[in-house]
């Protein structure tokens, strides 16, 4: 059986009617990042980045969207989420079509016990734009949004000196381009939405990377 195919028209009314899950006050999100699809709306692609690899970064190397920590200068988490989009890979979201928000995903600054929080929203562009890439990212990738529905896709992703796999997605290189952690769970939360949720969505270390 094939894998489901996302639509962009489907993703747009599952959003406009999805209410998310979003935390405020003193957890609210210190992050925010977006989620693009581009291309035929019958079989989007999608834009994941390769952070680049910093000696001290907890994301170093990893697989994720465009997007980064608020700023004071930002009006609102939408705002974040678009600023750091162009400041790390060239693309003005200001008409790019907004398609809704995702859940707010918590996790664990690093070495710290305090949660925190990172915003999700969801944007189409007709046509995939040039891409201008900061030093904060090593790769781009537009990935058939297919590829996150595929079973074929699912791997186990394996820390360094780790006793133990999370589940992940492949969406480029074995070795170098596996969804993983707090992207993991974004593009979990977006398949629960449009009606392809992981098959793996309840493993209780979905809830702990």
């Amino acid at each position: 059986m094939s894998p489901p195919l996302i639509h962009v028209d489907n993703v747009r009314g599952a959003l406009s009617v999805h209410r998310p899950q979003l935390v405020s006050g003193p957890e609210m999100p210190f992050a925010s990042v977006a989620m693009i699809l581009t291309g035929a709306r019958s079989d989007p692609e999608v834009l994941f980045i390769e952070r680049a690899r910093r000696e001290g970064d907890r994301w170093s190397g990893q697989m994720a969207f465009p997007g980064g920590r608020v700023e004071e200068s930002d009006r609102d988490l939408r705002d974040t989420a678009e600023r750091e989009t162009s400041e790390e890979v060239g693309i003005d979201l200001g008409g790019a079509e907004l398609l809704g928000r995702l859940d707010d995903q918590g996790g664990r600054r690093f070495g710290d016990s305090t949660a925190s929080f990172i915003a999700a929203y969801v944007y189409y562009l007709a046509k995939a734009p040039a891409l201008e890439l900061s030093q904060e990212v090593e790769e781009a990738l537009w990935v058939p949004a297919v590829t996150l529905t595929d079973p074929a896709s699912r791997v186990q992703y394996e820390l360094e000196d780790a006793v133990e796999s999370f589940p992940g997605i492949l969406v480029g290189r074995p070795d170098r381009h596996i969804v993983w952690g707090l992207t993991y769970r974004m593009v979990g939360t977006f398949l629960d939405v449009v009606g392809a949720p992981l098959v793996d969505r309840h493993d209780e270390r979905f809830y702990d990377l």
